[in-house]
């Protein structure tokens, strides 16, 4: 499950940042988000995965810090797909006003003519 997972981790952000570095803003917008859910799984899968174990210390268990789950790198990665999605809605939005103002989608904000 471990290579699945480093590999799934390592698609994310390689095709993240092949669209990074497209020309036009929506795939760049894309890249981004992909980017970020390959570090929200990097953070995710760092945090010790575990199995049955409560977030909750329990008072019959002790305080034997390896029966419980870790809840920081989930509390982390819920507040980063929080602020993923504003922050793609934020762009999405720049990028719709920068359409409008310049006719095209370009980061550089013009075509080119290589032809």
């Amino acid at each position: 499950m471990e290579a699945v997972l480093a590999l799934a981790i390592g698609v994310l952000s390689g095709s993240g940042i092949w669209l990074l570095l497209r020309p036009r803003t929506f795939q760049v917008i894309m890249g981004l988000s992909l980017v970020s859910y390959a570090v929200n799984l990097f953070i995710f899968a760092m945090g010790r995965i575990t199995l049955d174990a409560p977030p909750v210390i329990n008072a019959s268990w002790g305080a034997n810090a390896s029966l419980y789950a870790d809840p920081v790198p989930q509390a982390l990665v819920l507040t980063a797909i929080v602020i993923g999605f504003a922050t793609t809605a934020l762009f999405l939005v720049v990028l719709l006003a920068s359409r409008g103002l310049s006719g095209n989608d370009h980061v550089d904000g013009r075509e080119n003519r290589s032809s």
